[in-house]
């Protein structure tokens, strides 16, 4: 009798937004011998950085670009609790640890947002080593990733980050990562 349309879930979107940043921080190429270590601790570095990249050009954007990053906030941390679980951390656990995680992941935008900022590479990568305990040189190429990814999401717009940021490859110049403005 009536025709009632569907209205989209911009759920839908933000779960692909997260699931692109989940995915980027797993690549291979992030990882093993001169390059983040994998690790919880290691995995956890490339995933806040991935996000934060996001969520700074989410702050940038008009209403509802904050909505979008309040709730892509939310769905990392069910990605997490959901992390926690398959680790075996039991119900009564769960709620410590996911407080403890809270922090970690607040306490290192804090830092690391400014040196995004900023640009500063070596600041960067010099913050990256002191949370892991490493050497900062070796996170000299991922650093520079993170900043060209920053420097090639200055223009998305809020439809280019949901069509699925493509983020800088750690193989790719700088020069020519920083280029294009398309996410």
């Amino acid at each position: 009798m009536f025709r009632f349309k569907r209205k989209t879930s911009g759920e839908d979107l933000v779960l692909g937004l997260h699931s692109t940043i989940v995915e980027a921080s797993r690549r291979p190429s992030l990882y093993g011998d001169g390059g983040i270590p994998d690790t919880m601790e290691g995995r956890f570095e490339a995933l806040v950085l991935h996000a934060l990249v996001v969520l700074r050009r989410l702050r940038q954007l008009p209403h509802p670009a904050d909505d979008v990053a309040q709730e892509l906030v939310d769905a990392l941390f069910a990605h997490l609790e959901i992390a926690l679980r398959e680790m075996g951390i039991g119900d009564f656990g769960v709620p410590k640890r996911m407080k403890k995680l809270a922090g970690a992941f607040f306490d290192r935008t804090a830092k690391y947002d400014p040196l995004i900022a900023a640009g500063d590479r070596s600041g960067l990568a010099a913050e990256i080593g002191e949370r892991l305990a490493l050497e900062p040189v070796r996170f000299e190429a991922f650093a520079g990733l993170i900043l060209a990814s920053e420097a090639k999401f200055s223009g998305a717009t809020l439809e280019d980050l949901f069509a699925g940021p493509a983020f800088v490859e750690i193989n790719q110049p700088t020069s020519q990562a920083t280029s294009g403005t398309r996410a």
